[in-house]
């Protein structure tokens, strides 16, 4: 079985970086277990999400509130800086009422679900005889699907719905950086042999 990391052409820099094929598998591990807390914990897990973007939030203001100031004297320079300020203003609703804030973006990320699904339906039916146009419907319809759930269900899947999307990523991502740490051990093992 060939692995799907391409090995020529990286020489030293993988056989380096083979070396910590440990620390990859380590992290997958402890990102896995992160994502299965998140999915056993579901209200703290939305509230960490909600929390972690008004964060975000706060810091993309304060850069745009930079910005705008290092911008004085052209005419978009106070739009920058009332964008800012929004961005903190929504920040910190978001972390100081993580739950109130999570019933807004749960909304919104069941429209947006909704909308993408449609979507990607519509051009799978477009791309009829083309090979993939049964993967791109089931997507699509999985999407919406999804969304419409989240959307039958709100608010009160606003205490869930983000937790679980955060719990599924943690594991993905886990999942994702443990294959590369067994690729690089393989490697490595292949690079002493």
């Amino acid at each position: 079985m060939t692995s799907t990391f391409p090995a020529r052409g990286l020489g030293s820099g993988l056989h380096t970086l083979s070396t910590k094929w440990g620390w990859a598998v380590g992290l997958g591990v402890v990102l896995i277990i992160c994502g299965i807390i998140a999915l056993l914990s579901l209200v703290v897990a939305t509230a960490v999400t909600v929390i972690w973007v008004g964060a975000m939030m706060i810091v993309a203001g304060v850069v745009e509130i930079a910005n705008g100031f290092q911008m004085k004297g052209w005419g978009r320079a106070t739009l920058w800086m009332i964008t800012g300020a929004l961005y903190i203003i929504g920040g910190f609703f978001a972390v100081v009422n993580p739950l109130l804030a999570s019933v807004v973006l749960t909304l919104i990320l069941a429209i947006a679900l909704i909308i993408a699904g449609g979507v990607k339906t519509w051009m799978g039916f477009h791309l009829r005889g083309e090979g993939h146009s049964g993967w791109a419907i089931l997507s699509g319809v999985l999407t919406l699907l999804f969304g419409l759930i989240i959307l039958i269900h709100w608010p009160f899947s606003s205490l869930y719905a983000l937790g679980i999307i955060l719990g599924v990523d943690l594991i993905q991502t886990g999942a994702d950086w443990m294959h590369l740490g067994f690729f690089l051990k393989k490697h490595h093992a292949h690079g002493h042999a």
